[in-house]
């Protein structure tokens, strides 16, 4: 790619869709687009597309550095991978299980459940976790009039009012900290667990029985699944077809702005993060979807919107160390899949492990005999503030003090990690079967679903709406999960469609752009896709 001057600001706009955030959600968005016969641009400050969803190598294996598996919950992961030629690698978790480290002790986490929350109280699993007195409180909740939690606006208020608090304390405080890297109690319930309560009023008033109908009508087989090889394939085959359908994705690159110019058109003003001396450009769009965190930033004082109070859950900051061990002690699965950690525990820092090599098959074989991957997630809310650099992701190498919290840096911290792989999966563990690690720092990846900011989302989406050419998606504003980042993206993209539909065009072009920022060279139609010469 060669460097050209700023764009210039009369004439046809030089792309006709733009993208703001390389994220799954912005690839899905920018994909329909592109698709669409729009020549479309994905803006994304960061040096590599992804988001949440990254790849990398540890001694020699190339894993998951963020998310490793999606919800089954809707099929619209599984129908993009379908999409995308990848619907033979979809692969589903061994049936082992996972379990939970509480200061009562370590047990399998019941299975019938949702975000801990037990369809049946009294079953041995959950009366193992509870106890008695705790199970018996918890069966409470199948006669308990209707009324009991129905005011109830967070999911630890409405799970304690009904089931009582060790149900909150030992099962779903362990998986809404594995999922959110929250507190139930700060967790809108509608957000977190979206038609348990349209699921509850059906069902008398009862959790338990509102759980059961959920799973009931649940798709059959496994509630997660993975891609053979790392679910950050998606992110790779995302970009390979926005870029063969006449898109270009231009990472090192900060939407600062959004203006509308006098010919109703949008101008971008961009920054490279690359090159800090170099001043801001601007890019011409009919088309703008907002995929980023940043949204009521970059959208501030666009057609009149105030947006300067609106304040986004950035989310807890997410520190994930992987080990490569050879450790045949390990071939027993002694923790099934891995181990989520309740409050209050003092002999880990971590609050969750992942056995990875116990829940892939992939990741077994790759790594092959006796040698095991286990990844340990540390930070938990109100751990450590975010540095507020976006929806990131560094190595140990690159963070700040604000990201590190009071995690120790570098060595230290995987001897920490190794140390509590030893305590949480009851298997010494020592430096000198350590093959390879590495530490990766998310900040703002896990956006907490409170009742804040869920109407901070709704402040956002109400002002994009009012906004001809423009549409908002992202994990910040559908939530958590691919499950529910990819419908929500392919949503915006439709509506943007349907709002400002493509003009009818020729054939595509194969003229390079000159830069991506500035637009196809020597071809000014508006509707002809410009060739790729950058991911």
């Amino acid at each position: 790619m060669t460097d050209g001057g700023p764009a210039p600001l009369t004439g046809a706009p030089a792309w006709e869709a733009v993208v703001v955030g390389a994220g799954v959600a912005g690839l899905v968005a920018a994909r329909e687009l592109a698709r669409a016969g729009l020549r479309t641009l994905v803006l994304d400050e960061r040096d590599a597309p992804g988001g949440a969803v990254r790849g990398h190598d540890v001694a020699g294996l190339r894993l998951d550095a963020g998310a490793e598996s999606y919800a089954t919950r809707n099929g619209s992961v599984a129908a993009l991978l379908a999409d995308l030629d990848l619907a033979g690698d979809v692969v589903a978790p061994e049936p082992r299980g996972a379990w939970t480290h509480l200061t009562s002790g370590d047990g399998p986490l019941p299975r019938t459940g949702l975000l801990g929350v037990p369809a049946y109280p009294l079953t041995p699993d959950v009366r193992r976790t509870l106890g008695t007195a705790g199970a018996l409180r918890a069966a409470l909740d199948l006669v308990l009039p209707a009324r009991v939690g129905a005011r109830a606006t967070t999911l630890g208020g409405l799970v304690r009012a009904r089931m009582g608090r060790a149900v909150v304390t030992r099962l779903v405080h362990p998986v809404v900290g594995g999922v959110h890297a929250a507190d139930p109690d700060d967790l809108a319930v509608d957000a977190a667990a979206p038609g348990l309560r349209e699921a509850r009023d059906a069902a008398g008033g009862s959790l338990a029985r509102a759980v059961r109908r959920l799973r009931a009508s649940a798709p059959a087989g496994s509630a997660v699944e993975g891609v053979a090889g790392g679910v950050h394939r998606l992110v790779d085959a995302l970009v390979a077809d926005v870029t063969a359908h006449g898109g270009v994705v231009l990472t090192g690159t900060r939407a600062e702005s959004v203006t509308r110019a006098a010919d109703g058109t949008l101008v971008v003003g961009t920054q490279d993060r690359h090159r800090p001396p170099r001043p801001s450009r601007d890019v011409r769009t009919q088309r703008l979807v907002v995929a980023t965190p940043g949204a009521a930033r970059v959208l501030d004082g666009l057609d009149g919107a105030d947006l300067r109070d609106v304040r986004l859950d950035e989310g807890a900051p997410v520190t994930l160390v992987t080990l490569v061990l050879d450790a045949p002690a390990l071939d027993a699965a002694p923790r099934g899949t891995g181990v989520l950690v309740g409050p209050g525990v003092g002999d880990v820092r971590a609050k969750a492990l992942t056995h990875a090599t116990a829940k892939w098959a992939w990741v077994a074989d790759a790594a092959g005999p006796g040698r095991h991957v286990v990844r340990l997630s540390y930070g938990r809310a109100g751990a450590a503030p975010t540095d507020g650099a976006g929806d990131d992701a560094v190595d140990d190498a690159g963070t700040t003090p604000a990201d590190r919290g009071a995690l120790p840096d570098g060595p230290a911290l995987v001897d920490l990690a190794l140390r509590d792989a030893t305590t949480l999966l009851g298997v010494p563990l020592d430096p000198a079967q350590l093959r390879g690690s590495a530490v990766v720092r998310w900040t703002q990846s896990l956006p907490r679903p409170s009742a804040g900011h869920r109407a901070a989302v709704t402040a956002v989406r109400a002002a994009a709406a009012g906004m001809p050419g423009v549409a908002v998606c992202g994990a910040w504003a559908a939530g958590n999960g691919l499950a529910s980042v990819v419908p929500d993206a392919r949503a915006a993209a439709e509506a943007l469609l349907a709002q400002v539909p493509p003009e009818p065009s020729a054939e595509p072009s194969p003229a390079q752009p000159a830069d991506p920022v500035d637009g196809p060279a020597d071809d000014p139609a508006p509707s002809t896709p410009a060739a790729p010469d950058a991911t």
